[in-house]
């Protein structure tokens, strides 16, 4: 059996934390459960762009802050 690692892709968890945002008010905001933000924050699944768009307007932040960021090996 494949050994299953953690990623992290997304900042939102970080992000609400920043802003002092509570969870359930990010989930009030875009009309989603708390258990679907809480899924986001511990990155078990992944918004959607759209999703992820939302969540920037709502936070006024630009969208990458939400994304874990990547940096490759340069040639």
């Amino acid at each position: 059996m494949a050994n299953k690692e953690n990623f992290a892709f997304n900042r939102i968890k970080a992000v609400l934390a920043e802003k002092h945002v509570l969870n359930q008010d990010l989930a009030a905001a875009l009309e989603v459960t708390t258990q679907a933000v809480s899924a986001w924050c511990t990155n078990s699944k992944q918004p959607s762009v759209k999703t992820l768009y939302d969540i920037a307007k709502f936070l006024k932040v630009d969208i990458r802050e939400l994304l874990v960021p990547t940096s490759w090996p340069k040639d």
